[in-house]
């Protein structure tokens, strides 16, 4: 993306890191105190050897020796400490935002990503920030500090073997510069692997009795294990590069020390150099093996963190909704019009609303009929704002809705899924959804006229009995009368119903005709009916066809007037035919 792009991994990764500079100094700088304390060691090692070799008491230098050791270990450990509570600081302020970003995002986006790749965003990816936070920022500053100081400490040794033992790290230099762009784009379409697999494995998930009645077990397995194949297979790659680095930084650092050997020898024989100084020099050496293998892992781990922090980015690049906030509902009826409204859900998909024109009247109900295709749950879509029209003009109470403030136009409305989503938790929880600050008495009024006073009764803690992930433990019928009723309970001053009696029985479908009648005394009621004995009192019907409105009128102006109307009445045996 064109953000990404411009702004570059790096400092996309510093943003992310720049409010907790603080510790990340503090803890830095206490690893570097822990490492200097390990620097000193080789130098207290030399003076051990010189005063064993001179006979003296070794008392006190190995003390000294002990003493460097404790407090290396200490520091570096509180340091460690920041760093790690640093790291989890990140990862929690990244979710926080991602979660943030992605439930305000548009629901035209949402539309095109998957569930399951989103979700390996906010888990697997922020967590590779912590890595990149506590090892490899940390784990470069700290290599880079070691790496620095011993060399420092061997030029005053012996500068001739210091050129030797460069010269041959120089190669771990120019063979990470090949490889580190490499591990980068190998981590990144191990993540995209990853998500690819998680995103296969919640579509099963999602339709798990579907896939159990399909007898598709199978099938669904071996799609997740073809996508974890290729997830495996991309993590493979990435694992190749960062082993080629780690062996090539191993290599180095061993041929230094055969090299130093021996050189360092032939200048020992020569007396150009003392033992105990060649000694202290291949401590050094050693000293180089931890840095340089710490700092070729940081690296590698920072190509992980740049592919998990471009993947995060990619999220806060799509165009979100701005924030709302909670606006109570209730107040009067309003009316909608739509006008010349045309809307497609992408360039390269089929036009949805063609020119659709109709006029919804404040108070009373309304339905949409017409067969599958003609754009009616749209309608919807389109009243919510969840789609922006491609042109003409949509109100609600006389005034565009592009004029309200998203939040108090969606307070103003009540909206039932043709699905009825149920979200695990409580029943309680699932009817206050909407509306988080009704009342006892005000939920008892719309059980009751949703008809589930009898359901409540029957729950082993009534109101507080949890309803299973996506409402299982409730019958179709009953998920869509607490979906009608957590829309009553926000007070709307207009109710958009999408096909909400489809799995009612002709007993319940009966009561909540009587109950949407009487909410349509109230307010004004929007309904879309396949099943059209629901909608034949509505006060208007408007028939849609290919993304038309081709009439409207009463149920009886209908039969007489317009065909296909009198056709989807016939089939369902309301008229003659």
């Amino acid at each position: 993306m064109s953000g990404i792009a411009k702004r570059g991994p790096w400092r996309l990764l510093i943003e992310q890191i720049r409010p907790h500079k603080r510790a990340l100094l503090l803890g830095g700088a206490l690893s570097l105190v822990g490492s200097l304390a390990g620097l000193a060691m080789p130098l207290l090692a030399k003076t051990v050897i010189d005063a064993f070799g001179q006979g003296a008491d070794l008392v006190g230098p190995i003390i000294g020796l002990s003493v460097a050791v404790l407090a290396g270990a200490v520091v570096s450990a509180g340091g460690r400490f920041l760093l790690e509570r640093m790291g989890e600081g990140v990862v929690l302020a990244s979710r926080r935002n991602l979660v943030d970003r992605m439930l305000r995002l548009r629901v035209a986006d949402v539309d095109r990503l998957k569930p399951g790749d989103l979700l390996s965003r906010v888990s697997s990816d922020t967590t590779l920030l912590r890595s990149v936070c506590t090892d490899s920022l940390a784990g470069v500053v700290s290599s880079v500090f070691m790496f620095v100081g011993a060399v420092v400490m061997m030029a005053i040794m012996d500068w001739v073997l210091l050129l030797v033992t460069l010269g041959v790290v120089a190669l771990v230099g120019v063979a990470g510069a090949f490889i580190a762009p490499k591990i980068r784009r190998a981590s990144l379409q191990a993540q995209e692997a990853l998500g690819e697999m998680s995103s296969t494995l919640d579509r099963a998930l999602q339709a798990f009795r579907t896939v159990k009645a399909s007898g598709a077990e199978a099938r669904e397995i071996a799609a997740v294990t073809v996508a974890a194949t290729r997830a495996r297979d991309r993590g493979v790659t990435a694992a190749a590069w960062s082993s080629a680095t780690d062996i090539s930084a191993w290599m180095a650092v061993q041929f230094a020390f055969l090299a130093v050997l021996g050189v360092g020898g032939a200048r020992v024989a020569s007396g150009a150099m003392e033992i105990s100084a060649l000694i202290a020099f291949l401590l050094y050496l050693f000293y180089l093996v931890s840095p340089i293998g710490q700092l070729v892992q940081s690296l590698t781990q920072m190509q992980n963190g740049l592919a998990a922090v471009t993947r995060i980015e990619e999220i806060a690049q799509l165009p979100a909704e701005p924030p709302v906030s909670v606006v109570a509902g209730g107040g009067a009826p309003v009316g909608v019009t739509f006008t010349d409204v045309r809307f497609r859900y992408a360039d390269d998909r089929p036009v949805i609303h063609d020119g659709v024109t109709f006029e919804v009247p404040v108070g009373g109900m309304t339905a949409l009929v017409g067969p599958s295709g003609a754009g009616k749950s749209t309608v919807f879509g389109l009243v919510e704002r969840f789609y922006e029209p491609g042109s003409g003009v949509i109100a609600v109470d006389g005034r565009d809705i592009r004029d309200w403030p998203l939040d108090e136009l969606r307070a103003a409305l009540g909206y039932v899924e043709q699905d009825a989503p149920i979200l695990a938790g409580t029943l309680r929880e699932n009817l206050t959804f909407a509306a988080p600050g009704v009342t006892d008495e005000e939920i008892a009024h719309a059980l009751a006229r949703t008809r589930l006073d009898d359901l409540v009764e029957r729950l082993p803690q009534g109101l507080d009995t949890a309803v299973g992930h996506r409402g299982v433990l409730l019958s179709g019928g009953e998920r869509q009368r607490v979906a009608i009723a957590r829309a009553l309970l926000r007070r709307p001053r207009l109710l958009l119903l999408d096909e909400a009696t489809s799995q009612l029985d002709a007993v319940n479908e009966l009561r909540l005709r009587e109950v949407v009648a009487e909410v349509a005394r109230e307010t004004t009621v929007l309904v879309i009916a396949h099943r059209l004995s629901t909608v034949t009192g509505a006060d208007r019907i408007i028939v849609m066809e290919a993304g038309r409105v081709r009439a409207s009128g009463t149920h009886e102006e209908l039969v007489e007037a317009d065909d296909l109307y009198r056709e989807l009445a016939a089939t369902q045996f309301l008229v003659a035919s």
